[in-house]
């Protein structure tokens, strides 16, 4: 690929499996990874470099993470491999900005506790039977976010985050951003990258980058990786 010049280029990565509890939203649990995820978080870190070598590109030295311990967890893994490989020090600021949506006051109870919740409020008429998919249902309780609404959180983030400064060759510097699966697929639709209808169709390998990009007309594009196509039957994740 001829590189050309841009704004800025993100690999976005969705945090390896960790111990996740049963029937239970995955959204703020605080769980470390499983070994399964440690082995994903180092194979990821081989594709990025992999990615890297291809695309004549180089990893900025600070890798951005969720402060969810599972995506922290992914970015210093990745960090150690990344570091090994190219004899360069990474470094890794947490952010809660990266967040997964947040259930609020529902947070880590199952999906039928929830349901119970909302049953005997009085103030909800019903609880949607997607509304654990469905991109605008926002909980009816504190702090609850709807999945658009995280996404518009990471959205901003990502198009925060300064442009490379002297990145070696200029243009060619990617910059890492470990989150949380739906977060990331939502984010990337507001960015442009998706369009609406893709993002129910599509899931994220554990670890693995789907490298985006903003050109100079400010339009941002995927460059690289693959999205995961989920499967009828296989539930929503983050």
């Amino acid at each position: 690929m001829t590189d050309e010049p841009t704004i800025r280029r993100v690999a976005l990565i969705r945090h390896a499996d960790y111990h996740q509890q049963i029937d239970t939203p995955s959204a703020l649990q605080p769980f470390p990874l499983t070994r399964r995820g440690e082995r994903q978080a180092r194979e990821g870190a081989e594709e990025v470099l992999a990615l890297c070598q291809a695309h004549g590109w180089q990893p900025a030295s600070t890798v951005h993470a969720s402060s969810l311990l599972r995506a922290w967890q992914t970015a210093q893994v990745m960090n150690e491999v990344m570091g090994d490989r190219t004899e360069r020090e990474f470094s890794l600021m947490a952010h809660d900005a990266l967040w997964e949506r947040s259930l609020g006051s529902a947070a880590n109870l199952t999906t039928a506790q929830i349901a119970e919740a909302v049953r005997h409020d009085p103030r909800v008429d019903f609880l949607p039977a997607d509304w654990k998919s469905n991109s605008h249902f926002r909980l009816p309780l504190p702090g609850a976010e709807s999945l658009m609404q995280a996404g518009q959180r990471v959205a901003g983030f990502i198009a925060s985050l300064p442009a490379p400064t002297s990145p070696p060759p200029s243009g060619a510097s990617l910059t890492l951003v470990v989150g949380h699966g739906a977060a990331l697929r939502h984010a990337a639709h507001l960015l442009g990258v998706l369009d609406f209808d893709q993002i129910a169709g599509l899931s994220m390998h554990h670890a693995r980058p789907v490298v985006i990009e903003e050109t100079p007309s400010g339009a941002w594009r995927h460059v690289a990786g693959e999205w995961k196509v989920r499967q009828r039957h296989e539930p929503a994740q983050d």
